[in-house]
């Protein structure tokens, strides 16, 4: 999808500085893929400690 953005320059060079990517559009990609990847994150550590695993390991591997 082809969309007009006005971004910062200075902003832009640095990311494209920092990811070692070539392209505007990589660095914007990776970028939304990265903001995507914290935010799953932090809904999954919402349940910390609130789910109880009572798991016998030995018994599901069928060890005895």
């Amino acid at each position: 999808m082809r969309t007009t953005l006005d971004l910062p320059i200075t902003m832009l060079d640095e990311a494209m500085k920092i990811s070692r990517h070539k392209t505007k559009t990589a660095v914007i990609i990776h970028a939304l893929e990265d903001f995507l990847r914290k935010n799953r994150i932090q809904k999954i550590k919402r349940f910390r400690g609130k789910v109880d695993l009572n798991i016998n390991l030995d018994v599901l591997r069928k060890r005895t």
